[in-house]
C-alpha cells in the first residue's frame, strides 16, 4: 500500500554501506543500549547474549534499524570514558553483526574515535545526540566514512540539559540551529542527513509539545526527521505515570509523530511502534 501523505517525502532513501532503505514509507528504529543506567532498560541488554536476544526480537517485531549506544544520555548521566564506551559496543556491534549480517546497524555516540570504530566493526549509520557538537572530529569523521548521519538538536549537556533550558520559539531556534548546520555536513561529504529535534534533550514539557505540534515545519529542511520520545518525561509527566507505564502514551505520541511527517520512529517498543505506523500508513494512503 503506497502512502500519498504530503508531509512524508516520495524519494527519500539512504544509503548505508550499500544498502538502500528507503525512507518514503517511515521506519522503526530499535534501540539497543548497552548500559548499566539508561532510564529504562539500563542493564537489560549488557550483556552480548541479552543483546542478542534482544536484536533478534526487534528484527522479528520489524525494526528496520538497530541502534546500539554505550552511553546514557538520560537527564543528569554519569560521564562514561572513552575506552569503557568501546568496550560496551564494539564487541556487541561486532557479534549481532556476524549473526543478523542483513541488519541495519546504527552506532549511538558523540564521540568521533567511537563512530569510526563502530563503523568498522559492522554498523552503518552514526546517530549523534550533539550534532557535532561535541566532538570536534566527528563532522569529518562522518564524511570519509560514507555513511548516513543523524543529528540531534539538545542544549547543554545530559548533566545540566534538564536545569531550566530556555527558548524564545523553540521550533524557530531548532530549526535555525539546523539551517546553520547543515551545509557543515554537506561540505564535509555527508549526502545522508537525518534530522532529530531532540525531544526532552534541553526542553521543558512546553518546548516538547510545542515541537510535536510544528513538526511538519521541519519538512522545509528537506531532509527526513527522526523522532525519538520512547517512555520519556514528556509522557510522564502528564500521565503521572513512570516509565514502565509510558508504553501507551508512547505510541499515541508516535502516532501524532507519524501524521506530522516523521520518518524514523527511535523506540524500545519495537512491535507497538510498526502497528502504529501500518495504520497510520493506511489511513494516510
Amino acid at each position: 500500500m503506497q502512502s500519498h501523505n504530503p508531509l512524508t517525502p516520495q524519494h527519500f532513501s539512504i544509503n548505508c554501506k550499500g544498502t538502500l532503505l528507503s525512507l518514503k514509507i517511515p521506519v522503526v528504529m530499535g534501540i539497543l543500549n548497552t548500559t548499566p543506567d539508561s532510564f529504562y532498560d539500563g542493564g537489560k541488554f549488557n550483556s552480548i547474549e541479552h543483546a542478542l536476544y534482544q536484536t533478534e526480537k526487534m528484527l522479528n517485531d520489524g525494526a528496520s534499524i538497530i541502534d546500539i549506544g554505550g552511553y546514557s544520555s538520560r537527564p543528569g548521566a554519569k560521564t562514561v570514558d572513552i575506552e569503557e564506551e568501546l568496550n560496551r559496543v564494539i564487541p556487541v556491534i561486532e557479534k549481532i553483526h556476524k549473526n543478523f549480517p542483513n541488519a541495519i546497524l546504527s552506532i549511538d555516540t558523540f564521540r568521533a574515535k567511537v563512530a569510526k570504530n563502530a563503523i568498522d566493526a559492522g554498523a552503518s549509520i552514526v546517530n549523534d545526540i550533539s550534532a557535532g557538537d561535541d566532538d570536534p572530529e566527528m563532522i569529518a569523521t562522518v564524511g570519509s566514512l560514507g555513511v548516513p548521519y543523524i543529528a540531534m538538536h539538545k542544549q547543554g549537556t545530559p548533566k545540566t540539559m534538564q536545569q531550566n533550558p530556555n527558548y524564545s520559539n523553540v521550533t524557530t531556534e531548532v530549526l535555525d540551529y539546523f539551517i546553520k548546520k547543515i551545509p557543515l555536513y554537506r561540505a564535509a561529504g555527508i549526502n545522508d542527513v537525518i534530522i532529530d529535534p531532540g525531544f526532552g534533550f534541553g526542553k521543558n514539557l512546553e518546548h516538547n509539545y510545542s515541537l510535536l505540534k510544528n513538526l511538519a515545519a521541519f519538512k522545509m529542511l528537506d531532509y527526513s526527521i527522526l523522532v525519538g520520545v520512547s517512555r520519556k518525561r514528556m509522557i510522564n509527566e502528564v500521565l503521572n505515570i513512570s516509565e514502565k507505564d509510558a508504553l501507551n502514551g508512547t505510541t499515541v505520541i508516535n502516532t501524532i509523530a507519524l501524521m506530522n511527517g516523521a520518518n524514523i520512529l527511535r523506540v524500545h517498543d519495537v512491535k507497538e511502534a510498526v502497528e502504529a505506523m501500518k495504520i497510520v500508513e493506511c489511513y494516510s494512503s
